[in-house]
């Protein structure tokens, strides 16, 4: 009996739905990159980030910091990442541009005397040299989006 490559996928896919649920099954073609948080990647380049598996990391100032997500050869436009403001504060000129997604807590950017607030589920969009500063009277995590991806290396 000769068996097909695609026939021995199906089955394996199929075990593993009926063993560890259809989210098993759907991701069973991602491969998993290796790193200190959850990153898989599927043939056609789609990456998924497991956001709490993400650990921020201390980022100039107390009570600030920040975790890039992606590599500049995995995302050579755009860089995602994540930050958290504890009871914190940060003033920052921005030389790129930024889109920030708050998932928890009260982000607070002001500039030039005017504040804008965002709470979980809103996106604030900070244009490229705009002078800011972030702040929360609790702690806050977002995602940030900026464009381009090297923002760190226009500072």
């Amino acid at each position: 009996m000769n068996v097909s490559e695609q026939l021995i996928r199906e089955i394996i896919k199929q075990a593993l739905v009926e063993k560890l649920g259809a989210a098993a099954g759907e991701n069973a073609t991602l491969q998993t990159i290796p790193g200190d948080f959850v990153k898989k990647k599927a043939p056609s380049g789609v990456l998924v980030v497991k956001g709490d598996t993400v650990k921020t990391e201390r980022f100039e100032v107390d009570g600030v910091s920040l975790k890039d997500v992606t590599t500049l050869d995995e995302s050579p436009n755009m860089g995602p990442g994540y930050m958290e403001l504890d009871h914190a504060a940060l003033e920052w000129t921005l030389t790129y541009d930024e889109y920030d997604i708050v998932l928890e807590g009260t982000l607070q950017i002001e500039t030039d005397g005017h504040i804008v607030t965002g709470h979980p589920g809103d996106m604030i969009f900070i244009p490229k040299n705009t002078h800011i500063h972030f702040q929360t009277p609790d702690k806050v995590r977002y995602a940030y989006v900026t464009y381009p991806a090297n923002w760190a290396d226009l500072l």
